[in-house]
């Protein structure tokens, strides 16, 4: 049932191709995973950084993918509850990184939070929270996280 980085970067390609060059799995690891967002020209706004909704992108799709790694490929499982803080501009020209962690994964919901770094940069740049619904019998045999 659980998903590793193989699978879940075969899920994005399957389910989500239309965002899924975007994005690199990095790492998974027990309800923990770092995602890659692929910074390009189309995520940039005025200014040359990185936009708000690219990193609340990147961050959504993060910790969706984290509850995923534990609960299998539900591709029904949505966001109904989220909450970013941007906290410094991300460096130009740097891909982000947003590390993840669940904080809470039952029957039908999740709650998971997601740190994002400028590529190479200690401070984060954003901090979000993040809630989803499972589908009902989506999550057999999840415990609390």
């Amino acid at each position: 049932m659980k998903m590793d980085r193989a699978a879940l970067t075969a899920f994005l390609a399957r389910d989500f191709a239309q965002v899924a060059a975007q994005f690199a799995v990095e790492s998974v690891e027990g309800g923990r995973l770092v995602l890659r967002l692929r910074v390009a020209e189309m995520h940039l706004r005025p200014g040359g950084t990185v936009s708000g909704p690219a990193m609340f992108g990147l961050a959504d799709v993060a910790i969706y993918l984290a509850i995923l790694s534990e609960i299998g490929a539900v591709a029904q499982a949505v966001t109904t509850g989220a909450s970013i803080d941007f906290l410094r501009r991300p460096e130009a020209g740097a891909d982000l990184l947003a590390e993840t962690r669940l904080l809470k994964l039952g029957r039908r919901l999740a709650v998971g939070e997601a740190l994002l770094f400028s590529e190479g940069q200690a401070a984060p740049v954003a901090r979000a929270s993040m809630t989803y619904s499972i589908p009902p019998g989506a999550a057999q045999g999840a415990a609390p996280a």
